[in-house]
């Protein structure tokens, strides 16, 4: 299955209630982040009723029944010496609920926001720094695209440590932003890519002369005020005899030929633009201040000469490193295959003499080849992880190239890219809380959507919501905590506590209705 059908189809299918649950409460069935008032915080109650929840059937959390169909992330390679820190993915297809979602490293979710209409899709969901403080983003929209390939119309969200709404970052003038990538720099502005169709004469490569031409547009527009500070364009710098992409055919012959097809850009050490093309298999330096390319690497107009080992095709997410070598997603499969097997590669560039010399390359424990998507990062301990696009996968690895994490989403699922992020989540809400009754006690479910901070909960319960005498405990354990009230009290409440045994968050107090 293609990129632009996998990912731009959407079937949303909400499940509510579960055959036991009783009662719901907390900020949890609306969401921290919201669209149009993203600074005030659902606190509703709500309660699911016994007939609408036996025809559901059980949740999947019964402090959460809105996430019944929240795909399951299955850790294959438990965490052994990994860099701590939780995994930032973007589920598209399968199960319908569609947005930005983190778990840890035994696959249980941290945090979810499924996306508002009228997006339909989250793309490329990490954590960044504005203005010195830490955000996570994400991309939402809706995608398209020609010969397979996924083309965006959206539009980027920042979010604070307590998921709201800072801002969202829009292209300048009328078109919208491309989902492939989103780069905060140290001047507190954003660098992304646009697709704008441009009318073209096809007819030097057999295409017709009223045809239609997809040009790559970078863009760099200030975050606070949306001013356009920068902007190239691929068609004024690249032929598009360069590509390696069939023109459209038959029927099809005047949709845009995507020649191009950007999928990554961000900042070299020296300042300049890096930018990286799946269609002509070669990444670009762009001088930031003229827009003039500085060097072509890898494809048919390469400025260097490439060892055999380190050359790359239909590849995503081409980055600079710490130590000042680069670093690729090199799919090396996608109109064609060309390689055996997708993997991360890292390469040393002598920009003098123009050589790009191979220094390691990581790969799927079972060499799995991705047609589509990806991405490969440095991690702080010198280790890196990998995404593998349109397949379900994601790993961990040392230095030396063994994986010291693995997992999986469903086999019908993907994410454009995998991060692993070091984070703290401090949610406004109120958790979670579900009931139900089995043999005559109360089972307490208990979650918080985006904390990171707890590490225990305890119920109490009583005759009236003021007056809870009785406690109970329990460790933390995923994203949500069952714990057994013994008898059927008349009301329960559940407090998130940290380390210390500190409440950090209190849901509603809950009738039991037995």
């Amino acid at each position: 299955m293609t990129e632009s059908t996998r990912v731009s189809r959407r079937n949303l299918l909400l499940g509510v209630g579960g055959a036991a649950v009783i009662g719901v409460a907390g900020g949890g069935l609306g969401y921290a982040l919201g669209h149009q008032d993203s600074d005030k915080t659902d606190k509703t109650s709500k309660s699911v009723g016994a007939t609408e929840a036996a025809e559901a059937g059980p949740p999947k959390y019964r402090s959460r029944p809105d996430l019944r169909t929240l795909p399951d992330v299955t850790i294959t390679t438990a965490a052994n010496g990994s860099v701590p820190g939780y995994i930032c993915l973007t589920p598209a297809a399968g199960t319908g609920l569609w947005g930005p979602l983190m778990v840890d490293e035994k696959g249980s979710p941290v945090w979810f926001k499924k996306v508002p209409d009228p997006a339909t899709v989250a793309i490329d969901f990490k954590v960044q720094q504005y203005r010195n403080k830490p955000v996570l983003t994400w991309w939402e929209g809706t995608i398209g695209g020609t010969g397979g390939q996924g083309v965006g119309q959206g539009e980027f969200v920042i979010a604070d440590q307590s998921y709201r709404e800072i801002t969202r970052v829009r292209a300048a003038g009328t078109d919208q932003a491309d989902q492939h990538d989103f780069v905060i720099t140290p001047r507190n502005t954003a660098l992304f890519w646009v697709y704008e169709p441009l009318p073209w004469d096809l007819t030097a490569l057999g295409g017709p002369k009223d045809g239609v031409l997809h040009d790559g547009v970078i863009q760099e527009v200030d975050i606070a005020t949306g001013k356009l500070l920068f902007q190239w364009r691929a068609h004024e710098h690249v032929g598009i005899d360069e590509s390696y992409a069939p023109l459209p055919q038959g029927d099809s012959a005047h949709l845009p030929y995507d020649f191009f097809h950007a999928n990554s850009v961000g900042l070299a050490a020296d300042g300049n633009v890096i930018a990286s093309s799946r269609h002509t298999w070669t990444t670009y330096k762009i001088n930031k201040r003229t827009g003039q390319v500085i060097w072509r690497l890898g494809g048919k107009k390469s400025d260097f000469t490439v060892e055999e080992k380190a050359q790359f095709a239909w590849q995503h997410d081409f980055r600079q490193r710490r130590d000042g070598s680069y670093s690729v997603f090199d799919n090396g499969n996608g109109v064609t295959k060309v390689h055996e097997y997708s993997r991360g590669l890292v390469m040393k560039l002598d920009e003098a003499a123009r050589t790009a010399k191979f220094v390691a390359e990581y790969v799927h424990p079972d060499k799995v080849s991705a047609p589509t998507q990806g991405c490969f990062r440095e991690l702080a301990d010198g280790g890196s992880f990998i995404g593998w696009g349109q397949l379900p996968y994601f790993t961990e690895h040392n230095a030396d190239g063994t994986v010291r994490l693995a997992g999986h989403l469903p086999p019908d699922n993907q994410s454009y890219r995998a991060y692993k992020v070091d984070w703290t989540g401090l949610p406004l809400d109120q958790p979670a809380l579900g009931l139900h009754v089995e043999n005559g006690n109360v089972i307490v479910s208990a979650s918080w959507n985006g904390t990171t901070k707890v590490t225990r909960w305890r119920a109490r319960s009583g005759t009236q919501p003021g007056a809870l005498a009785g406690a109970i405990e329990g460790p933390r354990s995923g994203f949500e905590t069952t714990l057994t009230v013994q008898g059927t009290p008349e009301y329960v409440v559940a407090e998130a506590l940290d380390t210390t045994g500190k409440v950090l968050g209190v849901s509603s107090a809950i009738p039991v209705r037995v």
